[in-house]
């Protein structure tokens, strides 16, 4: 069956499109920072006639199918997870399926499976507009699709979740048929093979495109939601039931095609520096943040000392790669330097270009400005407050009122100070991988969770048990304060079990009414909550999309899990 298959696959996409052994599918088949298992293939198709013609192929020949975009996930969620299928696994990679389509002058965009969001910030940027996401994944080569597929959340306070009601997609049945779901509100034909045609070449008029019927194309709620500062819940999670539609939320239970999103005007900015020692200041700085100004801020973005030294460190080479060539070179040298560690492991020599790498930042001069330096040598809690520009003076008076009567301090910082303040805070995400290639001798793992606490918490600074404490060489707290979503990076002591500190911290997390993960989605490190996981059973019931997600069965038909309690 296996050799039938990838005959198939062959005649689908040419042979030099499916890859197969292990050396040269390991950067599909292993996950940024978690996951791995053998697959039979990597495909890459390069139109979405092919992806269609590979997926029918793979259902055919009873093979489970996982579909990947640029692998920049951190829970494991597009890469296979161990060996135990029961069938063989096809990992399909949309990255050649490029292409962006713009609707009504720009205010919606149509963007299929390989459309990154770096490319997409590209496109809109001459019209005034920008995506729901910007800086963060879009650094790293993440895709749209991913983002929708994940209801990944972002930086931007008034936008919410990655969210659309407008995709086409591919479906499985119960029975085990293959069937395409045009829900774009588009025209464009009956057949699969004419609409996929169609859709790739921009073949069709204005007067094809409909209104959507109803159907939202972003979050229309979230700025409303978050301002409520006294909700015993959180603002947004993954598996919010509000926020699970066909392919938003879907984590890969559906082969998606294309999705139509909003866009947004892009306003001119100003960023405050904030540092302060007690977090009941930055609590009610937070609440009325949210509630007493008529325009939301545009981000607010905290950072731990702690963190903020992992980062200056080992996130020094992340940062001056996207401060000196931008981001769009850095999909480019993240593949690269993948291939480069994956001819050291054939060696036994893991983590090489990591260690050449940190020994090379390490001879640069000090990369991050003066103000902020200060800052971290005066504070613990560091938040950097991203602002309309009309809203810049009101906003500095209000904050020099507020410090008059509240610990902390604050300094308006030049365009080059808040560029630089942003780009530290994504390059603190990469930090600890970074740290863990490079004392290895030290670390046994990381254990990553993405929180989202109560509105209402505020008591939102963790201070764990010093039996839990004394398993950790470093914390790393960071995140997006406003929406009360923090990324959390336990870096455990070599010889400790990572899954043991991940499960008393979910049971501490869980005590405090949180969320998780809150923009990351389960991939393969948590366990879907019941309704999460009735979500994926309905969505694909024959269980042939990333099986296993969620820690839920891996077999054809969902053999062994009862998803519905």
């Amino acid at each position: 069956m296996s050799a039938a298959l990838l005959g198939r696959l062959r005649e689908a996409v040419g042979r030099r499109h499916v890859l197969t052994g292990d050396k040269a599918t390991r950067r599909f088949r292993r996950g940024y920072r978690f996951g791995e298992g053998p697959v039979l293939a990597v495909v890459r198709p390069g139109t979405l006639l092919e992806l269609w013609q590979v997926l029918q192929a793979a259902v055919q020949a009873g093979a489970a199918i996982i579909l990947q975009a640029a692998n920049t996930g951190l829970t494991g969620g597009s890469t296979p997870d161990g060996d135990d299928y029961g069938r063989p696994v096809v990992l399909v990679s949309t990255l050649r399926l490029e292409g962006i389509q713009l609707l009504d002058g720009g205010r919606q965009v149509l963007c299929l499976p390989g459309a990154t969001l770096d490319r997409l910030e590209q496109v809109l940027a001459p019209l005034g507009r920008e995506p729901h996401s910007v800086i963060g994944s879009s650094c790293i080569g993440a895709s749209v699709l991913g983002g929708i597929c994940n209801n990944s959340g972002g930086a931007l306070v008034r936008r919410g979740p990655a969210y659309t009601e407008l995709a086409l997609f591919a479906q499985v049945d119960a029975d085990g048929r293959l069937h395409l779901v045009n829900h774009l509100g588009i025209a464009l034909g009956d057949s699969p093979e004419e609409i996929l045609t169609r859709l790739q070449a921009g073949d069709y008029r204005a007067a094809d495109v409909g209104s959507g019927g109803g159907r939202a194309a972003s979050d229309p709620h979230y700025a409303a939601q978050v301002r409520q500062v006294d909700a015993g819940t959180p603002a947004r999670f993954n598996a919010d039931p509000t926020r699970l539609h066909e392919a938003s939320g879907s984590a890969g239970k559906l082969a998606v095609f294309a999705v139509r999103l909003d866009t947004f005007e892009k306003e001119p900015a100003e960023v405050f520096y904030i540092g302060s020692n007690r977090t009941d200041s930055l609590t009610a700085l937070r609440r009325q943040l949210l509630t007493g100004f008529e325009r939301l801020p545009i981000s607010g973005e905290y950072i731990h000392r702690d963190a903020y030294d992992i980062g200056e460190r080992y996130g020094k080479d992340v940062f001056l790669l996207i401060d000196r060539l931008g981001t769009a070179r850095v999909p480019a040298a993240f593949a690269w330097k993948s291939r480069i560690d994956g001819w050291f492991e054939q060696w036994g020599l893991r983590g090489t270009s990591d260690r050449v790498l940190q020994a090379l930042a390490g001879l640069l001069p000090a990369h991050l400005p003066p103000r902020m330096r200060q800052f971290r040598q005066r504070y613990e809690h560091h938040l950097l407050l991203k602002v309309s520009a009309r809203d810049a003076a009101e906003t500095e008076a209000w904050l020099r009122g507020f410090f008059d009567g509240h610990e902390g301090g604050f300094f308006r910082c030049t365009a080059d100070e808040g560029r630089k303040a942003f780009l530290h805070r994504f390059a603190v995400a990469s930090a600890a991988v970074r740290y863990r290639e490079v004392h290895r001798d030290r670390v046994q793992d990381i254990v990553a969770l993405d929180i989202a606490l109560r509105r209402d918490d505020r008591d939102w600074f963790e201070r764990l048990p010093a039996e839990l404490d004394a398993r950790l060489l470093h914390k790393l707290y960071y995140g997006h304060f406003l929406c009360h979503v923090f990324h959390q990076d336990y870096i455990a002591r070599k010889g400790e079990d990572p899954l043991a500190i991940e499960h008393a911290m979910w049971a501490l997390l869980d005590a405090r009414g949180a969320e998780y993960p809150a923009e990351h989605n389960v991939g393969h490190l948590y366990p879907a909550k019941p309704a999460l996981a009735a979500f994926y059973q309905r969505l694909d019931p024959a269980n042939t999309f990333n099986p296993g997600i969620g820690q839920t069965s891996k077999r054809a038909g969902w053999q062994g899990c009862d998803c519905t309690h």
